[in-house]
């Protein structure tokens, strides 16, 4: 992992030279880019961090390259800065997941909390998505029948039943759901659903080892 970053991604030579003044002052990192294919150009995916964005750049804008790294999967928190308050503009970005809109010039103080929350919300992202795939490894890593097995309880359905189901023994059912929990690293099918909430998996739709 590499150490986050703030990305300014700004066609203002001005604004590229007074802002990471500004964030050095805060100690954060600042990498400038005069225009946002520069930035794709440039990005790599072990870059962390966020993305402060000018709105109107000559090579493409703003909500254009916000829909680019969508497009992507590029998830980095992003605050636009613009000297134009359109209201228009702004209510779409919001809604397309951006994390604030100023209207430049734009106080330090608030950029300073604003770039802090956006860089706390990317450590956050990273964990959970971190997370997900570890959990969707551990199980990909059941047989057939333990898969088998965890959907039936999922279902609800007690060891006897599942036993008499598939005509095997309660204590065959009893050593498959141990291993389950074992390699799924849980105490239970409920604490194994609750993990999977929490973390956006639908364990019904989890595949199988082959």
């Amino acid at each position: 992992m590499t150490a986050a970053m703030v990305h300014l991604i700004d066609d203002d030579s001005s604004i590229r030279a007074s802002l990471p003044i500004l964030l050095d002052t805060a100690r954060l990192k600042t990498r400038c880019y005069a225009g946002a294919r520069e930035f794709l150009a440039a990005w790599r995916p072990e870059q962390e961090g966020c993305i402060l964005l000018d709105v109107r750049m000559p090579d493409m804008s703003g909500p254009e390259l916000q829909a680019e790294l969508a497009r992507r999967h590029i998830d980095l928190p992003i605050i636009f800065l613009t000297a134009y308050a359109d209201l228009a503009t702004g209510m779409t970005a919001m809604k397309l997941g951006a994390l604030d809109f100023l209207i430049k010039p734009v106080d330090g103080e608030l950029l300073l909390q604003r770039v802090a929350a956006a860089l706390e919300l990317g450590a956050a992202r990273r964990q959970g998505e971190h997370a997900r795939r570890a959990l969707r490894k551990k199980l990909l890593k059941l047989t057939p029948r333990e898969r088998e097995i965890l959907d039936l309880a999922l279902a609800g359905m007690a060891n006897g039943e599942m036993a008499e189901r598939l005509g095997i023994s309660q204590r065959t059912i009893e050593g498959h759901r141990s291993r389950i929990y074992l390699k799924t690293d849980v105490g239970s099918v409920a604490e194994l659903a609750l993990r999977a909430a929490q973390l956006g998996i639908s364990l019904e739709r989890a595949e199988p080892a082959a």
